[in-house]
């Protein structure tokens, strides 16, 4: 009844006279709000699977406003990222996340802060729902001390507690998550390992070879293939014999999701975690996404898709607009409300690259440190503790 009555809530609205022109301004409370909505989302391909995740989910107002924010932080952290990196304040590689967010937020979403994550390069994002914060994030890319490895790892290197990167080589994740999973097992702690790829990886044999141990195995582990489509410039038709990425375990279950949409990666991610936690081995999901930018910041990526293809993606399928017009349709929040977290998060991003700009880089004193997880080591490739370093920049 209290919903219901939330739903038909009448809305105060105040018209207030600036130059002419009317602007409205709704004076609504928490209680004019509906608190949870049921939504239809799109059925997943099934690949050896009699039965797969949910089509009616419901979204609470809480959990709603959560996945808002974290998507809008990943996808503003991204925007500043490019824009440092143009300055020149971010060097090397960069791979940018923006119009994947609802991978990483639906994943999440389904899994525990003590369950394992490891992924490949385009790292920002999981770096962040994994517990870094913007400023290390941040700093971390502008190799400041304050980064999260200390200014050391940038872009591509990047860790947390249960967080394994950030791996440079293609493909070569999938093996050490198998061996995460594998530690689960043998801990018997019930934890799982998702483990995530992109489309251009899953020809590696490597992954191929780790499929066959996890199911020989029955290791908890979920296989995640990012598919945004492109790799690193080929599309997967020119790319792949078979695009069916979900069906590539051949003897391990998959599903095909749809990755622009956070509820679909969430209730797809709860089904896979149920079926590693219950003991029936890996399991393979194929994330249908999108990335706006091109595969880092040295390539345009217009030499292989059309600036028409982006704008079309970005104008029906994405994952924040998508979330923003559920949410808004439903009553569960106000353009205002909306409009007042994005200020928030600008706010963030702006402090936190303020402080990726000006946080002292880490001195020559502590290059040889942090290799091994005990103690400084004697002799790093030809260098010892009482070589004195200079900076040739």
């Amino acid at each position: 009844v209290g919903e219901m009555l939330a739903s038909i809530a009448s809305v105060f609205r105040v018209t207030a006279w600036k130059n002419g022109a009317a602007l409205i301004m709704s004076a609504r409370t928490f209680t004019d709000f509906t608190t949870r909505a049921t939504f239809e989302i799109k059925k997943c391909d099934l690949f050896l699977l009699d039965e797969g995740p949910a089509t009616q989910v419901v979204l609470t107002r809480d959990e709603g406003l959560q996945y808002y924010r974290t998507m809008q932080v990943m996808r503003r952290m991204e925007l500043k990222a490019d824009q440092l990196y143009k300055q020149k304040m971010i060097r090397g590689f960069c791979h940018l996340y923006d119009g994947q967010e609802a991978c990483a937020v639906g994943l999440e979403a389904s899994i525990n802060l003590s369950d394992h994550l490891i992924t490949a390069y385009r790292v920002h994002g999981y770096t962040y729902t994994r517990g870094g914060t913007v400023k290390e994030i941040m700093a971390e890319l502008t190799g400041r001390r304050g980064g999260i490895a200390k200014g050391k790892g940038g872009s591509m290197h990047m860790y947390c507690k249960t967080f394994y990167g950030g791996n440079g080589i293609i493909g070569a994740q999938v093996p050490l998550g198998a061996g995460v999973a594998l530690a689960c097992n043998y801990l018997g702690n019930n934890e799982l390992c998702v483990c995530l790829y992109g489309d251009g990886a899953a020809n590696q044999g490597q992954i191929f070879e780790t499929y066959n141990m996890a199911a020989l195995w029955k290791l908890p582990v979920i296989f995640v293939c990012e598919n945004n489509r492109y790799a690193m410039g080929t599309s997967v038709e020119r790319a792949a014999a078979s695009t069916d990425y979900y069906k590539r375990g051949e003897f391990i279950p998959g599903l095909r999701v749809d990755g622009m949409d956070v509820l679909c990666v969430r209730e797809a991610t709860r089904f896979a975690a149920d079926h590693c936690r219950s003991g029936k081995g890996p399991i393979l999901m194929e994330l249908q996404t999108y990335r706006y930018h091109g595969h880092s910041m040295s390539d345009p990526g217009l030499s292989y898709r059309t600036r028409e293809e982006i704008w079309e993606v970005r104008s029906k399928s994405d994952p924040i607009a998508m979330l923003k017009d559920h949410m808004l349709s439903h009553n569960m929040a106000s353009v205002e409300e909306l409009k007042g977290i994005d200020v928030e998060v600008r706010k963030e991003i702006e402090d936190a690259a303020q402080f990726a700009t000006t946080d002292p880089e880490p001195p020559l004193e502590e290059l040889c440190n942090h290799i091994f997880y005990n103690e400084p080591p004697f002799e790093v490739r030809g260098t010892n503790l009482w070589t004195k370093l200079k900076s040739l920049s």
